[in-house]
């Protein structure tokens, strides 16, 4: 199953196309700037029962050179069949369109990215028929945007940055710097550029942060993300307040009771965050003979 992560790489590109230029710029490579581009069907099947599919395949002008193609595949761990995949893409597309084509892999770790951009070679070694050389956009090399303004010259370049640095510490700030830039831009523009975002991020624990400040940052706009974050949030609300009155219940059965309530047993029930074990300490503090049998046995 694809997940979100994976299409949030590869579909940015298409949502953008001319994001391809930019990012060469960070991958050491000087490509003529395109004049314009086209986003091509991604199924690369023959007549053979073998279904093999491009993540996105886009077709570039250019007016030095004349057009070229990328194929741009998201790639979240090794996996040793991918490089003969990808020559087989190139190939292919090659020999079906007759113009030269490139091959761009997006990751979201080191690992990856390094294991993705090492030269593989079709052929014995004194043979080396074909050698693949991806380009690699990754966390080792794609630009860490923590400014505004710096963000908001570039709202699809930020989300990259974002997604790619996913797994890494600096993405905090990369996300408050992209929603901060996001606050003044019309609807059209930030409701992509958001949920290209979020689902960039998958299920990693900053998505937390992400769908909080675009509750906070763009309240002032609606879309089926949007509207997602802000359920999980009240949700979330009305869990931690279920949860603290729980804590509350079974401080006050105790007291009632006339039971001494110490502050070490005060803190372990307003830290408890699980309403299930506040309801089952609830029902011990009706008829337990002092405050700590509350927890005896555990």
């Amino acid at each position: 199953m694809v997940s979100p992560p994976h299409e949030a790489m590869h579909r940015i590109f298409e949502h953008d196309p001319g994001l391809f230029s930019r990012v060469t710029h960070f991958l050491g490579v000087d490509l003529p700037r395109p004049t314009g581009a086209t986003a091509l069907p991604t199924d690369l099947t023959e007549a053979s029962p073998v279904e093999r599919r491009v993540d996105t395949l886009l077709r570039f002008e250019t007016e030095e050179r004349g057009p070229f193609l990328l194929a741009v595949e998201a790639q979240g761990k090794k996996d040793p069949d991918k490089p003969a995949s990808w020559a087989y893409y190139v190939s292919y597309l090659w020999t079906k369109y007759r113009l030269p084509a490139a091959l761009l892999v997006v990751c979201q770790d080191h690992a990856t990215a390094r294991w993705a951009q090492r030269a593989v070679t079709s052929g014995p070694p004194e043979l080396p028929t074909l050698t693949l050389r991806p380009l690699v956009a990754g966390p080792h090399n794609m630009p860490v945007i923590t400014e505004p303004d710096e963000a908001r010259a570039d709202l699809v370049l930020a989300s990259l940055a974002a997604i790619t640095h996913a797994a890494e510490p600096v993405v905090n700030a990369i996300l408050k710097a992209l929603s901060t830039a996001l606050r003044d831009v019309p609807e059209d523009i930030a409701a992509p550029i958001v949920e290209f975002t979020a689902h960039g991020l998958g299920n990693r624990p900053v998505r937390h942060l992400w769908r909080n400040l675009v509750a906070v940052d763009l309240s002032f706009y609606k879309s089926y993300i949007s509207e997602e974050i802000r359920d999980e949030g009240r949700e979330q609300g009305r869990e931690q307040g279920r949860v603290q009155q729980g804590a509350q219940d079974v401080l006050l059965v105790l007291e009632q009771r006339g039971l001494t309530v110490s502050d070490d047993i005060r803190r372990r029930l307003t830290e408890c965050g699980d309403p299930e074990v506040l309801r089952h300490w609830l029902a011990r503090a009706v008829t337990a003979p002092t405050a700590e049998d509350v927890f005896e046995g555990e």
